[in-house]
């Protein structure tokens, strides 16, 4: 059996995430609005630069992990497709009377891919492009007689790149290996990015799950800012997310004990030639990488590290 890991990193494949939501914001106070509203410093951001960015509750509590492209005159967000519409009904609650911001959901009328490994280079060459300066940086250009939207970032911590079309890129695509929501759903688990309904719920905040890199901790006000700067000031983390080296697949979520007690919950899993692999919240009390814990049907759970997730420090 052939690690997917390891092909999708060398060998490159395409998945097809088409059913990921895509919404679009204008109008003048667009990058103001998603400033207020989300963990990341958005106003330092030009066109042509990116950015992940967590939303949240006013107790910060996870809404979503997103993506946004600034364009000239426009931001793109890639959200998790369940959270597309539950984002549109939020941002309408916070568009206040006087605000220039306009929301529009280009799901239905949009494509969208992760183009991975040597995939993503020969693509990139194909149109003549070098290499883009930094992560989340993109270009746009003219395919077919559409707007192609090429994105330095696959998602995950392997070398690649995000594709926004107005049209379905077969023609460009399907020379490469595709990739299944079963085989994505693999890749994260493995590489360490947290899902929504998984990782990312309002059970959980973003210093819990590890999410620094898309948080700004001197950006000033937006929802859930004030909790943040308080467990970030006191050190009021009591739990983190990690990987999980299981000797055997399991169901979550399913409790991590030490010695008999609650200590976590294992989030997710997926299956390896040997074993599997999940991610999951220990407590910060009881240790970190090294340790080793059990499920309730003694599978042993040994804390690593992941590369998509920050190291705590």
């Amino acid at each position: 059996m052939t690690d997917l890991l390891e092909t999708v990193s060398t060998g490159g494949a395409v998945y097809d995430c088409s059913h990921w939501g895509r919404l679009r914001l204008t109008g003048r106070d667009r990058l103001k609005f998603l400033h207020n509203q989300s963990s990341n410093n958005c106003l330092v951001l030009q066109p042509g630069q990116g950015a992940d960015t967590v939303f949240l509750t006013s107790t910060a509590r996870t809404l979503d992990l997103a993506t946004l492209l600034v364009h000239q005159e426009w931001v793109d967000l890639l959200v998790s497709p369940q959270r597309r519409e539950f984002l549109l009904k939020w941002f309408d609650k916070y568009i206040f009377f006087g605000d220039d911001v306009q929301v529009s959901d280009r799901t239905a009328e949009s494509h969208c891919y992760r183009v991975f490994g040597d995939a993503a280079e020969k693509i990139t060459a194909q149109f003549g492009l070098g290499a883009l300066a930094n992560a989340y940086d993109h270009v746009t250009i003219s395919h077919e007689g559409a707007p192609l939207t090429l994105a330095a970032t696959s998602g995950l911590v392997i070398p690649g790149l995000t594709l926004w079309s107005d049209r379905p890129l077969a023609n460009l695509l399907d020379p490469y290996p595709q990739l299944t929501d079963a085989d994505w759903e693999h890749l994260r688990i493995r590489q360490g990015r947290p899902a929504a309904d998984a990782e990312l719920t309002e059970e959980y905040n973003p210093l819990e799950a590890r999410l620094g890199h898309t948080i700004s901790f001197n950006k000033g006000c937006y929802i859930g800012q004030e909790t943040i700067a308080r467990l970030k000031t006191y050190q009021g983390v009591k739990q983190y997310l990690w990987g999980l080296e299981l000797s055997a697949a399991v169901t979550p979520p399913t409790p991590l004990l030490l010695e008999g007690e609650k200590v976590g919950l294992l989030t997710s899993c997926t299956s390896l030639k040997r074993g599997a692999f999940g991610l999951g919240y220990v407590r910060t009390k009881v240790g970190g990488v090294g340790l080793t814990l059990h499920t309730p049907e003694k599978v042993a759970a040994q804390v690593v590290e992941v590369p998509f997730l920050k190291s705590v420090a």
